[in-house]
């Protein structure tokens, strides 16, 4: 090799990772603001990546994500969220509950906020509306909090002479009202008498199921909180140990060996906020985006639960069922 192409060769050898780091500079990143840990519903995260990537940006490629998980310690979520901003990320995706939405609201005005919650963002304070936001925050709701009376009329087709129904809230998350409000008056509604108890750690989930057990309650309403799917296990081992149908709004409970949910597909909602990010990054702007109402509903039930607490699932909702896990 000549001297001038061996040094040729070795300036552009040498000029490559500054290059490769100016590239990766240009790139926009997204700051993912999680209430949960990392570990915990994961797929959710890799949903928010596919909605990115169907609105045209491949993580690694045209963009990058600053991860920040708050580990279901409510009073992280600010500082976390002040390290993103400080960072200067072109959007914010709040998501793992409604505080992480209003945390990351009261702390910038001028970079985009796509959330995710499972109650009316209005009366949260979110936004101003849901078809004209207004300011620099949008996002994708669905209706988990507001499933109460529905969860009662599932529990009633297959325990049709269920009369006292227990109920787990987590204390330390204000979403769980409304999702109290309505199970409480579908029960008043069927004529059934509830047993709300409230639970917001390991310990409290243990006692609240000895309770329910000792004033025989003939089923447990998981209330809709992203602190539950975290405790999927514990729960399902629990109900098994004392014969307690257990009925939530999140698939991962029968999953985890639970019996029945039924509400919105979150995993869905998450793919849709990955869109809203995607049209962020092209320069929309959140004041003029509505809120986006996740559609998709599934039902999922799991039948070997069933059988272990020797109930028969009535064919036509097994029919319904949009999962069937044997």
């Amino acid at each position: 090799m000549r001297r001038r192409e061996f040094i040729t060769l070795v300036g552009s050898t040498a000029a490559w990772p500054v290059m490769a780091r100016a590239q990766q500079a240009a790139m926009p990143v997204v700051g993912y603001l999680s209430g949960i840990s990392a570990s915990d519903r994961a797929h959710h995260t890799e949903a928010f990546r596919q909605g990115l990537n169907d609105a045209g940006y491949a993580v690694g490629h045209n963009v990058f994500i600053e991860y920040r998980y708050a580990d279901n310690q409510m009073e992280r979520l600010r500082p976390l969220a002040a390290d993103l901003i400080s960072r200067k990320v072109a959007v914010i995706a709040a998501v793992g509950g409604n505080n992480t939405g209003l945390v990351a609201k009261t702390l910038t005005s001028t970079i985009p906020i796509v959330f995710t919650s499972g109650r009316d963002p209005v009366n949260a304070g979110l936004v101003a509306s849901l078809n004209r936001p207004e300011a620099n925050v949008t996002g994708v709701i669905w209706f988990s909090g507001e499933l109460g009376q529905k969860q009662i009329e599932l529990l009633q087709e297959f325990l049709p002479r269920a009369t006292l129904i227990g109920m787990l809230v987590n204390p330390n998350n204000p979403e769980g009202e409304i999702n109290e409000q309505t199970v409480s008056e579908g029960a008043r509604v069927l004529g059934r008498r509830l047993l709300l108890l409230k639970a917001g750690t390991a310990s409290e989930i243990d006692a609240a199921f000895a309770t329910f057990a000792e004033q025989r309650a003939n089923a447990v309403i998981v209330g809709a909180d992203p602190f539950y799917p975290t405790r999927a296990r514990q729960l399902a081992v629990l109900a098994a140990r004392h014969g307690l149908p257990m009925i939530s709004a999140v698939r991962e409970l029968p999953v985890a060996g639970g019996l029945i949910s039924y509400g919105n597909s979150v995993t869905d909602a998450y793919r849709r906020v990955g869109v809203l990010a995607g049209r962020l990054l092209k320069g929309a702007k959140p004041a003029d985006m509505p809120v986006d109402r996740a559609t998709k509903f599934e039902l999922v039930i799991n039948l070997g639960t069933a059988k272990a607490l020797g109930l028969v699932m009535p064919p036509a909702l097994l029919a319904r069922a949009d999962e069937v896990i044997e």
